[in-house]
Formats: C-alpha cells, sequence, structure tokens
C-alpha cells in the first residue's frame, strides 16, 4: 500500500475513485434501462419502486454490508475472500468449500463485466443523429468497437498499469460529478422523484406487480462491485473507502433519481424499448463527450477488475487453491503483478461473451448469478470471522446473519432464473471452481503420506557419507525443500534419496522449508544449523501474497551467513580453493507422479487422476520455486496411496525341468 493511501487523504481518496469505485460507478448505464424493459409496462410504480429497490439495496447490500462492516475484516490491511479466509480457517476445515466457490463465481465475473460495461457505453453514439444509421445496438460496428477496446486493454497489461493508472482517479472524478450533475438537473424539474426513497415503494413493487419478485435480479446489478469493492482494500485503505463512498453514493442516487424524474416527465404510455434513460438525460450537445467519459469509465472499472483476478489468482496459488503458473512483476509497485495465462484465458472469454449477447441488454439478462453466490460465501466467512474473531455478542451476529441471508438469498433464487441465459459460460465457472477443489483436496491426499523422521538420528549418516572418499562427491552443498514444520524433522523420502538413490555425497546438506504466514507481505528467515557447517536448516516465513523465488532468497541468506562468518563457502578442491573459487551448490526437487501400485475408491481416484492431469499443464516445481534449471535436478517419485496388496500368483514348474526330473528317474 502506498504511503498516501494508508491514511485518509484527499490524493488517497481519489485514488480510491480510480481503483475500487469503476464497477459499481458504471452500473447506472445499464441498471435503470434493464428494470424498464424487464417490468413491462412503464407507469410510476415501476419508476418509483425500482428506484426505491436500487436505493436500499445499495444501502443495506453496500454501505451495511461492505463498507460498514466487512471492511473491517482486513488482513494487515490487505481484502478478499482469501484474505477473509486466512483469517478464520482455524476455525472450520470445511471454510474451504465457501472460500473455492466465492473465488470462483467471482473470478467468473472477469469475463461479462468488461463487455456488458463497454457495450453499455458505445451503444450511447446511437443518439448522435449523425450516427444513428450506422451505430445500432447488437450491429457488427458496435461489436467490433467493443472487441478491439476489449483486445487493447487485454494487451496493455502485460506493461503494467503505472503510468495509465495515475489517470484513473482524475477521470472517475470526472466521472461521478457528470453522474451528479445530469441527475441533478432532471430532479429540479421534477422534486417528487424523491418519494422513491421511502422503502414502501419498493416493497409495493415487490409485492404488486406481476413480476414483482422476479425484478430483483435486475435490481441485483446496482451493487455487483461491492465484492470486488473488498477485494481491493489493500490499495486504498479501509477510511479512504468509506469516505469516498459517501460521494460515490450520493452521485449514484441522484443519476437513478434523475433518470427517474426524466422517464415519468415524459407522455404517458410512452414506448421506452431500446431507449437507455441514461444518455437520454445527457445534453445533445454534450453527448459525444459523455459517451468518451463512459468508455473511458467502463475501461477503468474492466482494469480493475482484471488487475483483481490477478491478485486473487496469485493467493490462490499461495495457498495451494490452484497449480503454480508463470507470474510477472511488470513494475516496482508492489501488488502490482500480471499473469500471462490468466490475462489471456480473460480476454478470449470476453470477446467469446460480446460475440454470443452482441448487445448489453442480452448481457444484463444473464449477469448476476455469480455475483450473488460469492456474496453468500462472504457472508459465511464473515459469520466466523465477527463470531469468533471480533467476538460480538452472538445475538447481535445473528440479527446480522439472518439480515444478509435474506436479502442475498433473496437476490440468489430472483437470479437463478438467469441460469438458462447463462450456460454460455457456466462451463467457465464450474472448471474454475473444479480446479480449485481438485487442487485444495489432492494436496490434502497428498500430504497425509508425508513420513517424518527424527533428523538427528540421522545425522552420523551423514556425517559417514559426507567423509566417504569412495563415493563421488554430487555436490559441495546440498539443497532440499522439506515441507517439515518441525525443524528436528525431515521428509523420510529426502533420506532416501540421499542415501539410496545414488547415494548423494555432500559437504554440507542443506533442508529450506517454506512457511506461510496469514499476513501479506510478511518477508523473514532464520537459520538453525543442526550440525555446524554440515547440516543446516533454513526457515522462510512469506506472507501468502509473496512469490517464493528460492534461488534469490537462499543466496541472499548465503551472503548474509557469510559476512557474518558463519559459514566458508570457499570450494573445498585444492585447485579451486588456491584461487578462491566459490563452491558449487545444487537443488534436488522431488516431484511426485500417480503410482499404478494403487487400489482407490471412486472419489479419491477422480480427484488424484484429475490432479495429475492439471499438473502436467502447470508449472514446474523448479521454475515455481524459481530455481536456476543448471543448478537443479528434478527426482520423479511414485505416490501410492492404497498400495496393491492382494495380488495371489501360482508358480508352476517349467515343463522342460519336470521332463528332465523324469528322464532322471
Amino acid at each position: 500500500m502506498n504511503s498516501h493511501t494508508k491514511h485518509l487523504t484527499f490524493a488517497g481518496m481519489i485514488v480510491t475513485l480510480g481503483i475500487i469505485f469503476g464497477d459499481i460507478g458504471t452500473s447506472p448505464l445499464y441498471v435503470f434501462q434493464t428494470l424498464l424493459v424487464e417490468g413491462g409496462k412503464v407507469n410510476t410504480d415501476l419508476v418509483l419502486g425500482s428506484i426505491s429497490c436500487i436505493f436500499w439495496t445499495l444501502t443495506l447490500q453496500t454501505t451495511f454490508k461492505y463498507i460498514v462492516i466487512t471492511l473491517q475484516a482486513d488482513n494487515k490491511g490487505e481484502g478478499g475472500i482469501f484474505s477473509l479466509y486466512a483469517l478464520v480457517r482455524r476455525y472450520g476445515k470445511w471454510l474451504a468449500i465457501p472460500a473455492i466457490i466465492g473465488a470462483g463465481t467471482l473470478l467468473a465475473d472477469g469475463i461479462i463485466t468488461p463487455p456488458i460495461s463497454v457495450t453499455s457505453a458505445i451503444e450511447g453514439l446511437n443518439l448522435v443523429p449523425a450516427l444513428s444509421n450506422v451505430i445500432v445496438p447488437g450491429n457488427n460496428l458496435i461489436l467490433g468497437i467493443v472487441i478491439g477496446i476489449i483486445l487493447l486493454l487485454f494487451f496493455f497489461q502485460q506493461f503494467g498499469t503505472k503510468v495509465v493508472g495515475s489517470a484513473f482517479g482524475p477521470v472517475m472524478l470526472m466521472w461521478f460529478v457528470m453522474l451528479g450533475v445530469l441527475g441533478t438537473m432532471q430532479v429540479v424539474h421534477y422534486p417528487s422523484i424523491f418519494k422513491a426513497l421511502n422503502p414502501y415503494y419498493g416493497i409495493h413493487l415487490l409485492m404488486e406487480h406481476p413480476k414483482g419478485f422476479w425484478l430483483l435480479g435486475a435490481v441485483f446489478l446496482c451493487t455487483t462491485g461491492a465484492e470486488a469493492l473488498y477485494s481491493d482494500l489493500g490499495h486504498c485503505g479501509r477510511k479512504n473507502i468509506q469516505v469516498s463512498w459517501i460521494f460515490v453514493k450520493t452521485t449514484l442516487i441522484l443519476n437513478y433519481l434523475g433518470q427517474g424524474a426524466w422517464v415519468l416527465s415524459q407522455a404517458p404510455g410512452k414506448d421506452f424499448t431500446g431507449v437507455n434513460p441514461f444518455f437520454e438525460i445527457v445534453p445533445h450537445a454534450f453527448l459525444l463527450p459523455a459517451v468518451a467519459l463512459a468508455t473511458l469509465a467502463t475501461i477503468i472499472a474492466s482494469q480493475a477488475l482484471i488487475s483483481g483476478s490477478f491478485t486473487l489468482i496469485s493467493e490462490a496459488v499461495s495457498m495451494n487453491f490452484w497449480p503454480r503458473i508463470t507470474i510477472k512483476y511488470p513494475s516496482n509497485i508492489r501488488g502490482q503483478i500480471y499473469i500471462p495465462s490468466i490475462n489471456w484465458m480473460l480476454c478470449i472469454g470476453c470477446i467469446l461473451v460480446s460475440m454470443y449477447f452482441r448487445t448489453s441488454a442480452a448481457m444484463t439478462a444473464a449477469y448476476g448469478f455469480s455475483i450473488t453466490i460469492a456474496m453468500l460465501s462472504t457472508t459465511i466467512l464473515m459469520y466466523y470471522f465477527m463470531r469468533y474473531v471480533k467476538h460480538w455478542p452472538v445475538w447481535l451476529v445473528t440479527i446480522i446473519l439472518c439480515l444478509f441471508v435474506t436479502v442475498e438469498f433473496s437476490f440468489f433464487v430472483a437470479n437463478a432464473v438467469k441460469i438458462v441465459k447463462r450456460l454460455f459460460f457456466v462451463g467457465f465457472e464450474v472448471g474454475l471452481i473444479f480446479t480449485m477443489y481438485t487442487w485444495f483436496r489432492a494436496r490434502k491426499i497428498n500430504n497425509r503420506f508425508l513420513n517424518f523422521i527424527d533428523i538427528k538420528e540421522k545425522l552420523p549418516l551423514l556425517n559417514a557419507l559426507s567423509a566417504d572418499t569412495t563415493v563421488n562427491k554430487y555436490a559441495t552443498h546440498l539443497i532440499y525443500l522439506t515441507k517439515a514444520n518441525n525443524s528436528k524433522q525431515i521428509e523420510e523420502k529426502i533420506i532416501y534419496s540421499i542415501m539410496s538413490r545414488r547415494p548423494k555425497r555432500a559437504d554440507t546438506y542443506w533442508f529450506v522449508h517454506i512457511e506461510r504466514t496469514d499476513e501479506p507481505y510478511t518477508m523473514e528467515y532464520s537459520v538453525d544449523q543442526i550440525e555446524p557447517g554440515k547440516v543446516i536448516r533454513v526457515e522462510f516465513r512469506l506472507g501468502f501474497r509473496i512469490q517464493p523465488r528460492v534461488n534469490v532468497l537462499f543466496r541472499k541468506v548465503v551472503e548474509d551467513m557469510v559476512d557474518r562468518g558463519e559459514i566458508d563457502i570457499t570450494s573445498n578442491y585444492p585447485s579451486l580453493k588456491e584461487h578462491g573459487m566459490a563452491a558449487d551448490f545444487r537443488f534436488v526437487i522431488m516431484e511426485k507422479f500417480l503410482s499404478y501400485n494403487n487400489i482407490f475408491n471412486v472419489s479419491e481416484a477422480f480427484i488424484l487422476n484429475s490432479y495429475f492431469a492439471i499438473k502436467k499443464l502447470a508449472q514446474s516445481e523448479a521454475k515455481a520455486f524459481g530455481l536456476d534449471t543448471s543448478e537443479t535436478r528434478i527426482e520423479k517419485i511414485p505416490l501410492v496411496v492404497k498400495p496393491v496388496n492382494n495380488i495371489h500368483i501360482k508358480r508352476i514348474d517349467d515343463p522342460v525341468d519336470s521332463l528332465m526330473a523324469e528322464l532322471a528317474d
């Protein structure tokens, strides 16, 4: 987090506008229009009820749940569903399930938010008289413009957003000011629209309208950026988000009120098919600049969502929910990362969504289902945070839980009818969740079969091997990565690798362990010289947002130990030692494969086979840990979960031997 965003500052609030509120800030482009389309006949009850539902959704869901309560669940300043999971995972092993589902559905949102936002903005061009004949929602020209913008957006991810990011805040400030001004211009001509803030009209709409309850599916679109808002907590700080939200919510409500006022001021019975009230309240002379500003705002909203997806996957890799993949750092800004595979996966997904749905109206009809599931997942984890981390009274936590579950489950049911319209990318969501669950579950199965032994019991054997000159020296310094949390233990398979798989004689044996902390940016290490100069354990404590570049980190540890006079890394070969040459270092990485010598039940067989199939597509262990291939040896180790032990084989004598025996008799 930058220094100016740690505390409440004007600069911090401007940055917050650019990073946090892009998604929710562009919702006026399509929310009210969708309600008019789905509501059928447009009348006073529909307009007042729709705006009332929007206002109270933003109040209960966005303000109360996320701004007031959920932002308190910061993990050393970081937010997001994995940060929340890190805070509460000790209170229940099953909590990994809502964390996985929430993360998967939030990622799935990344392939529909950019198309729907950008398309809504570009469709505003059809109100320009000179363009009305060529800019028609759903035609190839709009589709081409949208796909072009999406391609450029994802192409520039590899260069980072350092330069462009500095303009995000001021652009979004202009956007929100425009929202407020446009809304106010309409409200002053129709002040009675403020009646819509009365919850009566919202309840009346849901109870009396023919579609009633099902309109919640469209209402929910106004708060779809709330979950991403929490994910970006670490970029701006809680105070900046909370104070900025007062301004953002005010401009959003004014704009919705303005759109409602314009609709009610039109002739009774007017057909609003294909009409977007957002662009209708824009003065015609200002239409092109408004479309340009709307397009910039939607690009910024998309950028924030893409960056959030990168962060989410990076955390998933660190917490063993996702296979290791290539992660790059395009700038020196902490937390700014680029993941090529995720970037182009999202890009292809966004283009396919644009080509399939073509219009913003078609996209909104399929939008919202995933985020309701993500919000319900956050609510489950928040219960444990409020109850066991914050120690709030049971009665208070129960009331809050019941309120959120009621609201979100209502949204879920109303959005569930959209599942038919979104079959296009249900497979994408299921694939994300399946990959996370498979990776997490298989790692748990894998870890069950780790056998640890007391390392001190093996010291005489290690010393004897190190001194045995009849064995060719494998390396001067030999390094293994160990999963043993106890510094006095080591995996049995590592000792087997050293002693039995071609004895590996070395002058010094290093065992490196990486401990993941619940804090995001911890970088610490400790050294335990189990046998001074002979057997050394290095313990790294790394935050869940730090990439484990072991080669770089280990080299730094060795340099520190040399400076302190704790070790001497001059080569022991006489010809090299004479010239002060440094000794050689070699890493050994042990990669498992699924042995044929196994009997599984159906579920374990499916999980493990899927795990090893996914693993073939993932980054290698050496590359994931940042190890130079020239210094690394990969050893393949068979994973035997349930060995085949019921083999009955019958021995028969060789017929030739039997005949010879008979002749001898």
